[in-house]
């Protein structure tokens, strides 16, 4: 089943610019752009280095339940400016009807400057699966057992 994501443009907001959409036959992440506000959009948003900004992209989505849309950072930003999420990935839960925002953090060395219409982040939409807690009275053995962090090694 291909869920459909239903798309509000924000009053404010650019609808000339292209809806979130897929740039390869496979591609799993949907390229989310900058909508910026009016008045920002001739100069651009300058993201300074490690300072950390929401960018608008003007949408607002309707998410069908059972699903999620993952907000991952695009690699080439990321690796050619330092450009990436501060929290990788961002959820956006199927009942959430707020401004659909991307935020971002500067981790290159230099400000890096964001300008309307540009392709910031990507969206994935992905099944959901709630499960149930129960308390215990052990939990099942395992050969890792409790080792945690690196513990598997470096191979």
């Amino acid at each position: 089943m291909t869920p459909t994501i239903l798309v509000l443009w924000e009053d404010w907001a650019d609808i000339t610019l292209p809806l979130p959409g897929y740039e390869t036959a496979g591609a799993a992440g949907a390229d989310l752009r900058a909508n910026l506000r009016p008045e920002d959009r001739a100069t651009g948003f300058t993201l300074d280095v490690m300072h950390r900004a929401i960018l608008p992209t003007g949408l607002r989505v309707e998410i069908p339940p059972g699903f999620e849309m993952q907000i991952r950072p695009r690699s080439g930003l990321a690796m050619k400016h330092g450009i990436t999420l501060p929290n990788t990935p961002g959820t956006i839960d199927s009942d959430y009807r707020g401004p659909l925002g991307v935020a971002l953090i500067n981790l290159g060395h230099e400000p890096y400057v964001i300008h309307h219409g540009d392709r910031i982040a990507q969206a994935v939409i992905a099944p959901v699966v709630q499960a149930v807690f129960s308390v215990a009275d052990a939990l099942g053995a395992t050969a890792r057992g409790e080792g945690g962090f690196g513990s598997t090694g470096k191979r």
